[in-house]
C-alpha cells in the first residue's frame, strides 16, 4: 500500500472530475476511510479478498480490475463517472451485502473514498470518453408496455435468462468473468435491483449492460439483438411493469389471519379459493446462528396464507425459486451448483401456545420450549415429494415422528419460477403433549425455513424467518348481530324520546 500512497500523492490533482456533490475527493483521507469501513470485505489491496469475502454472495468487487458493473458512461467505455461510484457508496446495492453509507459518511468523505478507490485500478488520470445517450424518454403506457413485452420475448432476447414472466427462471447456468455463479434478476422483485428500479435506471442497465457478467449491452451495434433508443425505453417500461406489489414485505404485516369457512378446505395449492385470501410476506435470512452456518442464500422472501374449518387448518406457502431442484435429474443437475438437494419449505410452531410473550428459540426451539417442525421436500428423480414431522429442542435434539399419523399432509406445485405448497393438519390431535393444539382467537407463534436445492442448500444450510403470528379468527355467530340490533333499538328509542321531549317544550 506504500507504493500506492505515493501514486495518489503525485496524481491527486489530476483526478477525474468529481460529481456535482462537492469538491474533488482527497485520496489520502479516502484511504483512511477505506481501511476502517471497506477493507474487511474488499481486502487490503482492493482485490475483493477481504476476511469476509467467502461469506458473501455475490462476492465483493475487485477494484484492481477497474471493472465497474453499474455505470452511466458508454457501453464500451470502461471508465465510470465519479458520480456512478459515489452513488454505489451512498445508497449501496440492494440484493447484495454492499450497504449504503450515506447515513454514516459525509458527502466529502464519500468523495474522498471515490478518489481512493480509483487508485486501485490506476484510473486517477482517466476520464470517460463517452456518456450514455438517454435520447428522448418514452412515457410508460399500455401501448409502450405491450411493445416492450414483445421485444422482451422476441428471439428470447431477454427471456433467455430472465424467463417468460421475468422471474429469472430460464434454464441456464450463468457465471461472471471471474467464474462466480450468478443468477438472473427476478424482475418481479424491483427492490432487489442493484441500481434502482425506475425506468430510467432500467434503461441504463439495458443500454450499458452489466460489465463482467452475462448481461449484455443492447446498444452495442455489433450485437444481433441490438435495440434502438426508443425500443430500450419500451423494454424498460415493460420491465418496470413486472413489479408484483403482492410480494412486497410490509413491516406492519406480522399476523397471518386464518379465516374460518363452513365448507371444505382448498383441494390443493392451485385451488382458485386461495386467490381470495390475503397473503402476508416475510423476509428470509441465511441461517448463520447454528452449525452448519450458511451465508449465500438465493431466496429472500416467503408468503403465507391460511384457512380453517371446524376440523382442520390449511396453509399455502409461496416463494420464488429460479430452478426446480430434482436430484437425479440430468437437466436439473446441469444448472445446479455441486451437491444438488431437494427444494423444501417448513413451518415451525411451538408445541404449546405461550401464555405470555415468551417464545422458543426461532431456530428449532430450545430445551425449555420445544417446537413442531413440518418439513415438505420437493422430491428426487426416484422419490416423490414428501412431508416430515420433527419435534425439536434445538438442532442437537431433533426427533422425527410419523407425519401421516399426526395428520399432516402436503402437496406442492412448481410453475414459472414459483413454488406453491399447501400443508394441512387437523386442529387437534390425540397427542397434546407433543403436538400443538390450534385454538381460535389465540395468537400462535409461527416461523418458516426454506431450501433451494440448486444452491446446495440442505439441513442447516437454509434461509429462516424470525417468529411471526398466526391467528385463527373466530367465526361470526349470531351474538354480534343481536348485540348490534339491541344498540340500534336503544338509539332509536333515545331519538324518539328526545323528539317527544322537544315537542312538549315547544308547546
Amino acid at each position: 500500500m506504500v507504493a500506492r500512497r505515493f501514486a495518489w500523492m503525485i496524481t491527486a490533482a489530476l483526478l477525474a472530475g468529481a460529481p456535482a456533490h462537492g469538491a474533488p475527493g482527497d485520496a489520502e483521507r479516502g484511504e483512511e476511510i477505506y481501511v476502517k469501513r471497506c477493507m474487511n470485505c474488499h481486502g487490503e489491496e482492493g482485490d475483493g479478498l477481504g476476511p469476509g469475502a467467502e461469506r458473501l454472495n455475490p462476492p465483493p468487487r475487485d477494484f484492481t480490475l477497474g471493472l465497474y458493473k453499474i455505470k452511466t458512461t458508454g457501453f464500451d467505455d470502461p471508465v465510470p463517472n465519479d458520480a456512478d461510484i459515489y452513488r454505489m457508496i451512498e445508497v449501496g446495492m440492494p440484493g447484495t451485502s454492499m450497504p449504503g453509507w450515506g447515513d454514516v459518511l459525509s458527502e466529502q468523505e464519500i468523495l474522498d473514498l471515490v478518489a481512493y478507490l480509483k487508485v486501485f485500478a490506476e484510473l486517477e488520470e482517466e476520464e470517460p470518453t463517452e456518456q450514455l445517450d438517454y435520447g428522448t424518454a418514452v412515457a410508460s403506457s399500455a401501448d409502450s408496455i405491450e411493445i416492450g413485452r414483445k421485444l422482451f420475448l422476441d428471439g428470447d432476447r431477454c427471456s433467455e435468462c430472465h424467463g417468460v414472466d421475468g422471474r429469472g427462471d430460464a434454464i441456464k447456468k450463468l457465471k461472471d468473468d471471474n467464474g462466480e455463479r450468478t443468477w438472473p434478476r427476478n424482475l418481479t422483485k424491483p427492490w432487489t435491483f442493484i441500481a434502482g428500479n425506475d425506468p430510467k435506471e432500467i434503461f441504463a442497465r439495458i443500454s450499458v449492460g452489466i460489465p463482467g457478467t452475462q448481461m449484455p449491452s443492447f446498444a452495442d451495434p455489433k450485437s444481433k439483438k441490438k435495440l434502438s433508443v426508443e425500443e430500450r425505453w419500451h423494454i424498460a417500461n415493460f420491465t418496470a411493469s413486472l413489479a408484483d406489489p403482492a410480494k412486497t414485505v410490509r413491516a406492519e404485516k406480522t399476523v397471518i389471519k386464518a379465516a374460518k369457512i363452513d365448507g371444505e378446505l382448498p383441494s390443493g395449492p392451485e385451488d382458485p379459493a386461495w386467490a381470495a385470501i390475503e397473503a402476508v410476506n416475510f423476509f428470509m435470512v441465511p441461517q448463520m446462528f447454528l452449525e452448519e452456518r450458511f451465508f449465500t442464500p438465493s431466496n429472500d422472501t416467503v408468503s403465507a396464507r391460511a384457512l380453517y374449518n371446524d376440523r382442520a387448518i390449511a396453509f399455502l406457502l409461496e416463494w420464488d425459486d429460479r430452478t426446480r431442484s430434482t436430484p437425479g435429474d440430468a437437466a436439473a443437475e446441469k444448472i445446479a451448483d455441486p451437491g444438488i438437494a431437494e427444494d423444501g419449505i417448513a413451518i415451525q410452531l411451538p408445541v404449546s401456545i405461550p401464555e405470555d410473550m415468551e417464545k422458543p428459540y426461532f431456530v428449532m426451539g430450545d430445551a425449555a420450549d420445544p417446537v413442531n417442525f413440518w418439513h415438505w421436500r420437493g422430491g428426487t428423480a426416484e422419490e416423490p415429494e414428501s412431508v416430515a414431522l420433527y419435534n425439536a429442542r434445538g438442532l442437537a435434539e431433533v426427533e422425527e415422528r410419523d407425519a401421516a399419523a399426526a395428520g399432516i399432509a402436503a402437496k406442492g406445485a412448481y410453475k414459472a419460477g414459483t413454488w406453491r405448497v399447501m400443508m394441512t393438519r387437523e386442529l387437534t390431535t390425540s397427542d397434546a403433549e407433543n403436538d400443538l393444539q390450534f385454538e381460535e382467537g389465540r395468537f400462535i407463534p409461527i416461523a418458516f425455513s426454506a431450501w433451494d436445492g440448486s444452491n446446495s442448500e440442505r439441513g442447516s444450510r437454509r434461509t429462516v424467518s424470525t417468529w411471526y403470528w398466526l391467528l385463527l379468527e373466530p367465526s361470526v355467530g349470531s351474538k354480534p348481530i343481536v348485540a348490534a340490533l339491541i344498540v340500534i333499538v336503544l338509539l332509536l328509542g333515545a331519538e324518539l324520546w328526545w323528539a317527544r321531549s322537544a315537542t312538549r317544550k315547544g308547546t
